[in-house]
């Protein structure tokens, strides 16, 4: 018997990618096994915010290579303490107090380092009876994958089949402040939300909504957590999304695009006195904050510390928003929402967003549908205001 497709495959199917394997990659392009190039308007879901192959950052990735790749954290290293240090320069002011980073790998890394330190923090500074400490989270959230974080997702595909469930979580309605007032007892140690909601396709929030936390979260001594995983670092125009808003959260996870597309680097960045309760035994991961993780982040963080890869997408994002608006105008697409460089785009049906990706594919774009009907573009902030309007004039031929 003559296996195929899936059944052939050694791959469990946990994915289900469009129908085109890359070979190579640089800048906003990428190039098929058949010699095809694509817009790249995915950017690994935030994590290429800089493009394929970014020279700065493959050079500090092969420097590093010929001299240290990993130490673990039983040993230190030359680069973790800048690493911290720049990071900490970067973010620092962004939140609510002075800041320490705890390095790690993945974003879902990160988001569970952010619940077990506010757990911790709840229990050693606030006095929280044992085993009490709950989190308030909200719909459409998504914070990665693992048995503790679908405990709290709303996404059915996400959370179906993985019982039985983490307890410890209030789930409320995303752009609710009244809600999350009315889900707050003695036992609440921290909020955790993003700020636009990336997987759910580029929701964003109501003026008042970060703000409202902000003020709610102070007045009840609970902690603000931003997850910025795929928000953060330039994407929005903004080092962080809730600087949009005029916010500072207590900690902040980042992820994806802190790799540069090189390495996954996860980091939580925010209040010393949150972070600082954990302590040698009580959290770690072998190759957080490893050297080579640490020379790409270092990297990144050279990038960003300009703002002018942040202007960038905010100047680009103004001049794309208004083509896109156009789309919506036409009657093309059913809406629109975007902020800097990120935009989640919903069709009309009985087309699906998974139907629009298969077009944009076969006219040499990439983009990524979510939710049925909604795709989500997130060109790499260095694209070209050339190639973002021949992607913008790809995606009308294929909406038309």
């Amino acid at each position: 018997m003559t296996l195929t497709g899936v059944e052939a495959s050694v791959l469990a199917p946990n994915y289900h990618p469009l129908p085109v394997t890359l070979v190579e990659g640089l800048g906003s392009w990428v190039t098929d096994d058949e010699g095809r190039r694509y817009l790249d308007l995915l950017s690994g879901y935030s994590a290429l915010n800089f493009g394929h192959r970014h020279p700065v950052l493959t050079a500090a990735a092969h420097a590093q290579i010929d001299k240290l790749t990993l130490t673990s954290r039983a040993f230190d290293h030359e680069l973790l303490e800048p690493f911290a240090a720049r990071l900490a320069a970067l973010i620092g002011p962004l939140v609510a107090g002075p800041p320490m980073v705890l390095p790690m790998n993945t974003g879902a890394e990160a988001v569970e380092t952010a619940i077990k330190a506010a757990r911790k923090w709840g229990y050693d500074v606030k006095g929280v009876p044992a085993d009490r400490a709950t989190i308030i989270v909200v719909d459409g959230n998504f914070h990665g994958r693992t048995t503790t974080i679908v405990s709290f997702s709303t996404d059915p595909d996400a959370r179906r089949g993985f019982g039985p469930y983490t307890p410890g979580f209030r789930v409320v309605p995303y752009g609710s402040v009244d809600a999350v007032r009315d889900a707050v007892d003695e036992t609440t140690v921290a909020v955790l939300v993003e700020p636009i909601q990336g997987e759910q396709g580029v929701v964003i929030p109501p003026d008042d909504y970060l703000p409202g936390l902000r003020a709610l979260c102070t007045a009840q001594d609970v902690l603000l957590i931003a997850d910025e995983i795929q928000s953060g670092l330039g994407r929005t125009g903004t080092t962080l999304a809730s600087e949009l808003w005029g916010v500072k959260p207590d900690l902040v996870t980042l992820g994806k695009a802190l790799g540069g597309g090189v390495m996954p680097v996860s980091a939580v960045v925010g209040r010393a006195d949150v972070l600082g309760v954990l302590t040698a035994g009580t959290h770690g991961s072998t190759f957080g904050g490893n050297p080579l993780a640490c020379a790409v982040g270092l990297a990144v963080i050279g990038l960003l510390e300009t703002g002018e890869l942040q202007a960038r997408a905010t100047t680009l994002g103004l001049h794309w928003g208004a083509r896109l608006d156009t789309l919506v105008d036409e009657g093309l697409l059913a809406s629109s929402r975007r902020v800097g460089l990120w935009a989640g785009l919903d069709v009309t049906p009985p087309v699906t967003g998974r139907q629009l990706c298969e077009r944009l594919l076969a006219r040499g774009v990439l983009a990524k549908d979510t939710h049925g009907s909604t795709i989500r573009l997130a060109p790499p902030l260095t694209i070209t205001l050339e190639d973002l309007d021949l992607a913008t004039d790809r995606l009308t031929d294929a909406l038309r």
